[in-house]
Parts: structure tokens; C-alpha cells; sequence
């Protein structure tokens, strides 16, 4: 189990990882709307990993799987990948962009503008956003946030890829 869990978890936290960064290198082109379409989609790409990772598990184990097991190596796979995720993060953002949360908080502050929202409101925001980019730059902070990103959609995607991939065994 280890192995097919660690292959196909870096295999998908290899392409989040390179997508984020793609996604990054191209940020101020595409903007903070369709970069977030972008991740998001490379993440439900990625996370396709979980189910040939649990087809793997189950051929394995002699073509049997209940839907447990099936769920225990499809979350293994995407706690790989998200710590894969998480890692390139940490890096790509205290390394390469610390201006990142600047740019994401003046963007929230253009939007509100853009949506009419009353100066009251857009103040709220701005008081808001200081806040948000004060405890981004604490590393733990950042990473838990940056954790909570793709674990729901790998979640969701374990447990499609489980009840799929589920089998009884065979009785006699």
C-alpha cells in the first residue's frame, strides 16, 4: 500500500505543483479569477491520480476492495499530494512572491469598488485584508490555509473514486 500510495501521490502533487507554479508565473496576465479556475482544475486533473492509485490498490490486493480501504489509500494519496501542494507554496511564496498577499488584498479592495460597496464597507475590507496579510506571513498560518485548498477536493474526489472502485468479495 505504501508504494502505490506515495507513487500516486507525488504524481499528483507533481502536477498541482508544476500548475501552481505555471499558474503563478503567469499570475498578472490572467488575473486572480481565472488563476483560481486554473488551480482549481489542475487540482480535479491531479486528484484523478487518487482513482488509479485506488484501481492500483485494488488489483493488488487480488481485484478486492471494500469501500473503507478504497477510502484509507485515496485519502494516504491525497494527503501526499496536498503536502506536495502545501510544500511548493511555502516555497514559491516566502522565496518568490512576498508581495502576493499585497496584490490579492488590492485586488479584494478593487472588486468591492468595482461592486459599488459603500466606503464603510470597503473600509471593513481594507481592515480585513491588513489582518489577512499580517498572518499570512506567519509560515504555519499560511500553510494551514494553503492545506484547506485542495484536501476538499480531494476528499470529494476519494470518495467518488472509492464508491466507484469498491468490490465485495467473492464467496464460494
Amino acid at each position: 500500500m505504501r508504494r502505490v500510495v506515495l507513487t500516486f501521490g507525488l504524481i499528483a502533487g507533481g502536477i498541482m505543483a508544476v500548475m501552481m507554479i505555471l499558474a503563478m508565473a503567469f499570475q498578472d496576465r490572467i488575473g486572480f479569477d481565472k488563476g483560481a479556475i486554473v488551480g482549481y482544475t489542475s487540482m480535479v486533473i491531479a486528484f484523478l491520480m487518487v482513482f488509479f492509485g485506488i484501481r492500483a490498490y485494488r488489483e493488488q490486493a487480488g481485484g478486492t476492495v471494500s469501500f473503507g480501504r478504497a477510502f484509507g489509500v485515496g485519502l494516504l494519496i491525497t494527503l501526499v499530494a496536498t503536502l506536495c501542494y502545501v510544500a511548493t507554496w511555502e516555497v514559491m511564496y516566502f522565496e518568490f512572491m512576498p508581495d502576493f498577499s499585497d496584490k490579492y488584498a488590492a485586488y479584494e479592495i478593487d472588486q468591492a469598488k468595482k461592486a459599488g460597496k459603500t466606503d464603510a464597507q470597503i473600509q471593513a475590507l481594507q481592515a480585513q485584508m491588513d489582518a489577512f496579510k499580517k498572518a499570512y506571513r506567519n509560515p504555519i498560518y499560511n500553510a494551514s490555509l494553503t492545506f484547506l485548498e485542495p484536501l476538499p477536493v480531494g476528499v470529494i474526489m476519494t470518495l467518488v473514486a472509492a464508491g466507484v472502485l469498491r468490490t465485495k468479495k467473492k464467496t464460494a
